[in-house]
C-alpha cells in the first residue's frame, strides 16, 4: 500500500465508530486493534521465516526468535474464530500479551471492548472485518511506513477532539521547527518532560534520517501523566521499531521519575529537551514547591500557584547537561507576566540562559487561540550570541485556515533561518543586548523590540493646512454654485 491508501484505511476503522462512541475516545479503540493487528502479523512474518531456516516448528516459535512474544490463543486468528463476545476474547487476548511482554505492560491501558452497548458483537465483527481486509507484515508495510500513518491517525483524532486533542497532541509543523533549531546529532540524549503521544521525540528521530545520520543512535527519554496518552506514545514509538526508548508514566512537576539513580533526588541531564507543556496549569503542584522543591529545580523561584508554565521551564533547564539546548512551546504570557515570574524571568537572564523568543502565530494549536512561542534555552550559548537575546515576530509567518491555522514549509524555514543567522532583520527580528532587556524590567514581549508596524512619514503641518484652505474655498464655491441651480428651480428660500 502506498502512504496515502493506508491512510486512508485505517481512517476507515474510525468511520466504523462514527456516532457510536465520543469522538475523543477513537483513538485508544483504534490504536489498540491497529497495534494488536501489527504484532500478531509480524509475529506470523518471523515464524514463517524462522520455520524456512531451522525446519522446526518449536523453535521457530520459541519467544526469544521474536520481537514480542504472543501466547497460544491470543493471535488476531484466534479472536476472529469468535462471533459471540468478540470484546471478551479480544480483552483476554490484550491482557495475555502484555502479560508475556514487560515491555508491553499497560500498553493496552483502557482499551476495553466488553461492553455490549458500547460495542456489541455486530460492531466489532465490522472493525475486524476491516482490519483483515490487509496484512501488516513488515514486507507489506515498513515501519516507517506504518509509523508516518499512525502519526497522521495521531493528528486526524486530534482535530476531531477538538479542546481535548492538544492534550496529547502538537502540530507537526511547530515541532519540527523547535527540533531544526536545537539540530539534534548522533548519540545525543533526547528528553520530552511532558511527551504526549511521542511526537516531538519521533521529530528527533526524523530531523537525523532527513540528514542522512544515525538515527538508532539518539536516546530518548520521556514522562507522561495522562496513563491513555503514555499508552498511544508507547504503541508509537514500537510501531516505528524504537524498543529501546525510555518513556515513564507519572506527573513530572511532583514525581519526576529520570533521575540519576532510582529514588535519588538528583534529576537525569540531557543533550536536549524538548516541551509542550499544557498552558498555564492550575494545580501544577505549587503546595510541592512552595517551601522547597525537593528536587532543587526552583533556583529561580517558585512560580505563583495558578500559573504552571515556568515550573516546567525550570524543570527542564535543570534538566539540561552543560551543553544542553532546550525548545519549549510557552503561552506569550511568560514573556510579561510580573511577580514572582519576573523575577524567574531575571535569573533566567542573568544567567544568560535564554537565546531566542520566537512568537509563533496564533490559532496553530488545538483547544486554544491565544498566541505562543518558542522559548530557546541555550547553557553554552557561542561567543558571539552572549548577553543576547534574539526576538522574531512570527505572528504573521501562517497559512490561514477555517478553523485552524498552519504552518508551510515555507513558513517554517523562514523562522528556522532567522534563528540560525541570529542578526537583525526589519519587522521581523532582532538581536537585543542585555543592558536593554534589564532597562525594560526583563520584560520580553516580542513587541517591545520588534517593530511590526510601517514606520509614519512626518507630517508637514503647514502644507497640510495649506492644502484645507483649498478645499474649503472648492467646497464653498461648489456650494455657492449648488444653491444657484436649487434658486432657477424655484427650490430657493
Amino acid at each position: 500500500m502506498t502512504q496515502q491508501q493506508l491512510e486512508r484505511h485505517l481512517w476507515g476503522a474510525a468511520d466504523i465508530l462514527r456516532g457510536k462512541i465520543d469522538a475523543a475516545d477513537f483513538k485508544h479503540y483504534i490504536f489498540g486493534l491497529l497495534f494488536f493487528k501489527r504484532l500478531c502479523d509480524v509475529w506470523q512474518e518471523e515464524y514463517e521465516e524462522r520455520l524456512k531456516l531451522y525446519n522446526d516448528e518449536e523453535l521457530a516459535a520459541d519467544p526469544e526468535e521474536h520481537r514480542f512474544h504472543i501466547p497460544p490463543g491470543a493471535f488476531w486468528h484466534d479472536v476472529r474464530k469468535h462471533s459471540t463476545n468478540i470484546g471478551e476474547h479480544l480483552n483476554n487476548a490484550f491482557r495475555a500479551i502484555e502479560d508475556a511482554n514487560t515491555r508491553l505492560r499497560g500498553v493496552f491501558q483502557d482499551v476495553d471492548f466488553n461492553n455490549k452497548q458500547r460495542f456489541p458483537d455486530a460492531t466489532l465483527e465490522l472493525l475486524l472485518q476491516h482490519f483483515s481486509q490487509h496484512r501488516l507484515r513488515k514486507c507489506d508495510v515498513e515501519a516507517d511506513l506504518l509509523g508516518n500513518a499512525y502519526e497522521y491517525l495521531i493528528a486526524q483524532f486530534a482535530s476531531d477532539a477538538g479542546k481535548k486533542g492538544g492534550e496529547f497532541y502538537t502540530p507537526k509543523m511547530v515541532t519540527r521547527l523547535i527540533v531544526e533549531c536545537l539540530q539534534p546529532n548522533e548519540g545525543m540524549t533526547i528528553y520530552d518532560p511532558t511527551c504526549g503521544s511521542g511526537g516531538m521525540l519521533l521529530e528527533a528521530v526524523h530531523y537525523l534520517e532527513r540528514q542522512g545520520k544515525n538515527a538508532k543512535s539518539l536516546q530518548l527519554y520521556g514522562q507522561e501523566m495522562n496513563l491513555n496518552t503514555w499508552a498511544i506514545c508507547q504503541m508509537n514509538l514500537f510501531l516505528h521499531d524504537i524498543d529501546d526508548a525510555f518513556v515513564s508514566h507519572g506527573d513530572t512537576l511532583s514525581n519526576p521519575k529520570h533521575l540519576v539513580v532510582e529514588n535519588s533526588k538528583t534529576l537525569k541531564t540531557f543533550d536536549r529537551v524538548l516541551a509542550n507543556p499544557p498552558f498555564s496549569l492550575k494545580n501544577w503542584g505549587y503546595e510541592d514547591w512552595k517551601d522547597k522543591d525537593k528536587f532543587s529545580r526552583d533556583i529561580y523561584g517558585c512560580p505563583p500557584k495558578s500559573y504552571g508554565d515556568l515550573a516546567f521551564v525550570q524543570h527542564m533547564v535543570a534538566s539540561l547537561n552543560v551543553k544542553g539546548v532546550l525548545g519549549v512551546v510557552l503561552p506569550h504570557g511568560i514573556l510579561f507576566r510580573g511577580g514572582v515570574e519576573a523575577k524567574i524571568r531575571e535569573g533566567l537572564l542573568k544567567d544568560d540562559l535564554i537565546e531566542a523568543v520566537i512568537g509563533l502565530a496564533p490559532n496553530l494549536f488545538y483547544g486554544t487561540g491565544i498566541p505562543a512561542c518558542v522559548l530557546i534555552i541555550n547553557r553554552q550559548k557561542v561567543a558571539s550570541r552572549q548577553k543576547k537575546v534574539l526576538f522574531i515576530n512570527g505572528a504573521e509567518e501562517m497559512v490561514e485556515g477555517k478553523n485552524q491555522n498552519t504552518l508551510s514549509q515555507t513558513n517554517l524555514q523562514r523562522l528556522a533561518q532567522a534563528f540560525y543567522g541570529f542578526k537583525d532583520e526589519e519587522r521581523f527580528a532582532r538581536v537585543v543586548e542585555f543592558e536593554e532587556i534589564k532597562k525594560n524590567d526583563f520584560n520580553l514581549n516580542i513587541a517591545r523590540y520588534v517593530q511590526t508596524a510601517e514606520e509614519e512619514q512626518e507630517i508637514d503641518v503647514a502644507a497640510e493646512v495649506e492644502v484645507l484652505k483649498e478645499l474649503l474655498i472648492k467646497r464653498d464655491e461648489a456650494e455657492k454654485k449648488m444653491l444657484s441651480f436649487l434658486d432657477e428651480l424655484g427650490y430657493g428660500s
